[in-house]
């Protein structure tokens, strides 16, 4: 019973503190004017009859796109309050109910407050123009290289601390009594996995889309770590369960802000580092399907258009965006996003378990 209060009452507490603070920041992103100077659609090299149907320009250039901020702050102002909790009022229940450990929670934690800091130094520069989305620009061409360099950085570090301070150089494969042994070679394989994650970045493309799904995917990570008996990861999950769901409040059309690479950064990252920490990193495509079915999508679209006579596969990439091209509402597909996720996630944890 300790186990379960221990989740859900951060991930309660989180969502308050979440709710608590978002008209706050919502003032002060409102009165900064926290949104891009010029809309995707001005610029001639990507512009065609199809985007500009599915982009409003209107409100891309009018709406904060730092809302992730509320995410990864009500995360933390709810761990120290746990922890300061715990130290003010020691005693066995408050000593349990604190799920910062370093053996399970502090890698996550790093890796979420590091991606946010450098999603939100992405958003400055699009917010201040520097990063010129036409994509014509050299100066923004290094930027994306550099970007994903930081990333494959950032993977790099992380995998060897899987490696040398974890001892982890396998990874288990649904039903099979015997694990895939990596070796050296697990380090080069965690970097790949966050990249891929990573490329799943592009469904914050939709009013409620991302919040929805990520929501559904830590929240079946949550189930996942608590059936192993990892409670201090299943409350992590649980609290970014609820920050994501106080953004989503406010993220339901329409949007007051938008998620933003702050948002979308730290928690694809946190994501690979709990997929590898559960042990369950062949799940994560299932589980996680929509990210991987946007980031095929997208690449499905730049190879068809580079390679096959500038064919264009789908109307507009990603796939979302295909099918607000062909008619279907903003409301339609952001709601069986949803469902897909939740019947995703239920086979996902179904084989975590019974693949055991």
């Amino acid at each position: 019973m300790l186990d379960v209060i221990k989740i859900f009452l951060p991930t309660a507490l989180t969502f308050v503190i979440g709710i608590g603070i978002t008209p706050v920041l919502t003032a002060y992103m409102y009165r900064r004017k926290l949104w891009k100077k010029s809309a995707r659609a001005e610029h001639a090299t990507i512009t065609n009859k199809d985007f500009s149907t599915v982009h409003d320009s209107t409100a891309e250039v009018s709406t904060p796109r730092v809302g992730g901020i509320i995410i990864w702050i009500s995360v933390l102002v709810c761990i120290g309050l746990m922890w300061l909790v715990c130290y003010v009022v020691p005693s066995e229940l408050t000593t349990h109910l604190d799920f910062f450990s370093k053996n399970q929670t502090l890698i996550p934690l790093i890796s979420l407050i590091l991606g946010s800091l450098l999603g939100l130094v992405d958003d400055t520069f699009q917010i201040n123009g520097t990063n010129d989305m036409s994509g014509k620009n050299d100066k923004d061409i290094r930027f994306r290289y550099l970007k994903i360099g930081l990333i494959m950085i950032a993977g790099l570090l992380i995998g060897v601390w899987f490696y040398s301070k974890l001892g982890i150089n396998s990874i288990s494969v649904p039903f099979s009594a015997e694990p895939l042994y990596l070796g050296m070679l697990f380090v080069p394989f965690f970097v790949f996995i966050l990249v891929a994650v990573f490329s799943g970045g592009v469904i914050d493309g939709l009013d409620g889309l991302a919040g929805g799904v990520l929501a559904i995917i830590f929240a079946s990570y949550g189930i996942i770590a608590f059936g192993q008996g990892q409670i201090d990861i299943a409350a992590l999950c649980g609290v970014i369960t609820g920050g994501i769901l106080s953004f989503l409040w406010f993220n339901i059309p329409p949007a007051r802000f938008y998620m933003g690479e702050t948002g979308m950064m730290g928690l694809l990252v946190v994501l690979t580092v709990i997929a590898f920490l559960t042990d369950t990193v062949l799940l994560l495509p299932i589980i996680a399907l929509p990210l991987a079915v946007s980031s095929a999508s997208s690449l499905i679209q730049i190879v068809g258009y580079k390679y096959f006579g500038k064919r264009r596969v789908f109307k507009v990439a990603p796939l979302h965006h295909h099918f607000r091209a062909i008619g279907w509402s903003k409301e339609k597909v952001v709601m069986r996003y949803w469902v897909v996720s939740i019947i995703c996630a239920l086979i996902g944890i179904t084989i975590a378990f019974i693949s055991k």
